[in-house]
């Protein structure tokens, strides 16, 4: 299937933004359409707006001068993101039916679908982005599941679900967007004690020294802030938010990134900056799961 993306921006039903760099970053997001992101999701109707972990399946991709070579190796980098979901939701622990999980900057919706078709419970998504939340709910709709599947134009940092109310939640490399004291605060709120929280993220390496000019980068491409590992951790323990996993997912990371260069039709110009710096060791794709306690 194809989906174009032209969802119209509907600016007046959208709440204020509470900072002007908030609004910044709505409109970045509204105005984004990538190929990278569009055409991955064309693959089979889930969108995601994160990177793959996993090795590159060669056998997958066929010669090198395969007519369909350039549409294979878009499906296998969309298997790869796909893959790097299902590693998030294998953290989220025993999610039943009952419960409700929010995913905190959600896109269009991709790793929504497949928490529900995993889990069969309810998901929330929340974007500062109306373009975003729009194609996500249609998305849902099409898929017969906007009874349980729902995204909202909300600040992750003022989710409007009750406290105690959401057994899961997650950021999936939509931390860096945000002061991290003030995100895991909002989390610890909304989380049942025994909840679990999981986020994937690239963080810049304390024991390099300083982001490296490789950090500085992406910082700019994205317009945001990367955050240290250190800081992740530090913010966790500060909210009641006790780490029981950290995993590093650099190595498994890599083959997506040299994969993805090779696709120029895909090619934002980022890619360079992101292998640059997973193979010096100043940046690192984490995981961490953490308790609420």
């Amino acid at each position: 299937m194809s989906v174009t993306d032209t969802t119209p921006v509907n600016r007046t039903a959208v709440p204020g933004p509470a900072t002007p760099y908030q609004g910044d970053i709505a409109r970045y997001w509204d105005h984004e359409a990538r190929p990278v992101n569009l055409r991955l999701g064309d693959v089979d109707g889930l969108y995601h707006h994160h990177y793959g972990i996993g090795e590159v399946d060669q056998e997958a991709l066929g010669a090198p001068d395969d007519s369909e070579r350039e549409k294979k190796l878009v499906t296998e980098l969309h298997r790869l993101e796909s893959a790097q979901t299902d590693v998030l939701l294998d953290s989220l622990g025993d999610i039943r039916p009952e419960h409700t999980l929010v995913d905190a900057g959600c896109g269009r919706g991709g790793s929504m679908v497949m928490a529900h078709q995993r889990f069969g419970c309810k998901v929330e998504g929340v974007t500062l982005s109306a373009k975003q939340a729009e194609f996500g709910n249609r998305r849902a709709k099409e898929l017969g599941i906007d009874d349980s599947v729902h995204a909202q134009v909300r600040n992750m940092l003022d989710m409007p679900f009750g406290t105690g109310t959401v057994r899961g939640s997650w950021n999936n490399e939509s931390s860096m967007y945000v002061d991290l004291h003030d995100l895991f605060a909002e989390h610890a709120r909304i989380l049942s004690v025994g909840g679990r929280y999981v986020t994937i993220t690239g963080c810049w390496n304390p024991i390099y020294g300083q982001p490296s000019k490789w950090v500085s980068q992406i910082n700019a491409h994205f317009e945001c802030n990367i955050h240290s590992r250190r800081e992740y951790l530090r913010a966790m323990a500060d909210n009641r938010l006790v780490p029981n996993a950290v995993v590093d997912l650099t190595a498994a990371t890599l083959p997506y990134w040299e994969l993805r260069a090779t696709v120029p039709s895909l090619v934002t110009g980022i890619e360079e900056a992101f292998i640059n710096s997973y193979k010096d060791g100043s940046f690192q794709y984490l995981l961490i799961a953490a308790d609420r306690v």
